[in-house]
């Protein structure tokens, strides 16, 4: 990895990871820059609303201008990943904004979805992650299973529909380099705690589909993914095969704390959270604000109510991750 001005990183051929630095913190949320230097850039990934002023001075020390940015691609529309949106467009008029068919509404009007964040995160929501700006509906196009997001000639980037963490997830194959862009659909590793773990929140986490996005990576057989929280690990198949069995394991305690009566976060805090012995204490509070355990356990929560068909009346709400 290569540094550069700006604290963009090169990680890739044309590939610029860059930290959109959520709540001030390093290496918790990354972007990525794909075909820097070329006349068609794509940007995946703009980090919440707090982290535009960061990532919009990073995106000016490369040299991008108002209309060198030729898209902004965000995996799904949780805060973390697309509370930016609509300020980066608004500082990029001639980019178009590409979202999966089920996210696109919410970032044309974020009033819902905004509502909704609010009373889950209460003071944090603008503290932490600010809120959402809307994105002109002529501005915004979906990605479809398979479609293509142009990065220059000869290069795209291919959407592969990628539900589990969210109905409303995508990831991004790079044709050039192998690299996908994975989101949140593998899980959460964050570089100064060193444990993959999986993001499962509410509304619409679902077990079943997540493996089965999962199985749809392998199958691509990228040479690298690139995580959201955080970074591009380049051993594919093991990191792929981890964070299935992880998944299947944290679910197993889940649902035999749930059949049981029993409390569902303290289960996975008992059986998981001792892995985080030995990190700094502030990385494993970064993590905990990120993807905490009780943000999961309501997840998996949710999804085993909604197989047993028992608890659909509870409203939907987005999560941090």
């Amino acid at each position: 990895m290569t540094s550069l001005s700006g604290g963009a990183a090169a990680v890739g051929d044309g590939v610029l990871e860059i930290d959109t630095r959520l709540g001030g913190w390093e290496k918790v949320t990354a972007g990525y820059l794909i075909g820097a230097g070329s006349s068609s850039p794509v940007l995946v990934e703009t980090g919440s609303q707090t982290s535009a002023p960061s990532l919009l001075a990073q995106l000016a020390a490369l040299g991008l201008g108002a209309a060198d940015l030729s898209a902004i691609v965000v995996t799904h529309i949780h805060l973390d990943h697309a509370g930016g949106v609509g300020d980066i467009a608004a500082a990029f008029p001639a980019a178009t904004v590409y979202v999966h068919p089920n996210g696109a509404r919410h970032l044309a009007d974020p009033t819902r979805l905004v509502q909704s964040a609010g009373m889950v995160y209460g003071d944090l929501l603008d503290s932490l992650y600010g809120r959402l700006s809307p994105t002109a509906p002529e501005r915004i196009k979906v990605l479809h299973d398979g479609d293509e997001v142009q990065v220059g000639a000869g290069r795209v980037l291919v959407a592969v529909d990628s539900p589990g963490h969210a109905k409303h997830h995508v990831a991004l194959h790079d044709s050039l380099t192998g690299i996908l862009f994975a989101g949140d659909a593998v899980g959460v590793r964050l570089p100064d705690v060193g444990v993959l773990r999986p993001s499962t929140p509410p509304p619409d986490f679902d077990l079943e589909a997540a493996i089965r996005s999962l199985r749809r990576f392998a199958a691509r057989h990228p040479s690298a993914i690139a995580l959201a929280h955080y970074g591009v690990l380049s051993d594919t198949d093991p990191l792929l095969t981890e964070a299935e069995d992880t998944l299947r394991r944290w679910a197993e305690v889940a649902e035999a704390a749930w059949r049981a009566g029993n409390d569902v976060a303290a289960a996975l805090q008992d059986a998981f959270g001792l892995v985080l012995e030995g990190a700094d204490p502030r990385d494993v509070a970064r993590l905990e604000a990120l993807n905490g355990v009780h943000s999961n356990a309501a997840g998996f929560r949710r999804w085993l109510e909604q197989r047993s068909g028992v608890g659909n009346e509870q409203r939907e709400r987005p999560m941090r991750t």
